[in-house]
């Protein structure tokens, strides 16, 4: 089994930060960017993206995490926090390459996307379908495809 996450095609990004809210309210029942799993970033002039776990082959969350509150799902490669464990310390958002984790500002744990039991949630209500849920073999083969596209005109 390939596992799968989320990615962003900035081209398609407007901003719009509907990914955001619609996380908040799935994950926390309420509108609250703060409280998403996803976060959009505004890369100046006019890029956008959203940012999310991207279930890494070997987490330098879990690793860092001195309570050991983190654990990989091996066979969907989903992060799962144990509330109980975690105090929040920060340091695996601090190892996380991605900005990927949030600490809840009131429950004092962190938080990181479990992709809504394998139905992103943020996906589904893009309005410009600029979220895709992949595999690495499928972004490989779409880097191909426009890398031959580019090739092809410029013969």
């Amino acid at each position: 089994m390939h596992r799968r996450f989320i990615v962003s095609e900035p081209d398609k990004c407007i901003g719009c930060r509907i990914c955001d809210l619609v996380c908040s309210l799935t994950k926390e029942k309420g509108f609250n960017p703060l409280l998403s799993r996803i976060r959009s970033i505004r890369i100046e002039p006019a890029d956008n993206i959203s940012i999310t776990c991207l279930m890494c082959e070997d987490p330098s969350c879990v690793k860092s995490c001195p309570r050991s509150a983190l654990s990989k799902d091996m066979e969907t490669g989903i992060i799962h926090v144990n509330e109980d464990k975690c105090n929040g310390c920060a340091w695996c958002i601090e190892s996380c390459e991605f900005g990927a984790i949030i600490l809840h500002p009131t429950k004092n744990t962190v938080k990181i996307c479990d992709l809504c039991d394998g139905a992103p949630k943020c996906i589904q209500y893009c309005p410009r379908d600029a979220l895709m849920f992949v595999t690495t073999e499928e972004i490989s083969q779409k880097a191909r495809k426009k890398l031959a596209k580019i090739f092809a005109e410029k013969l």
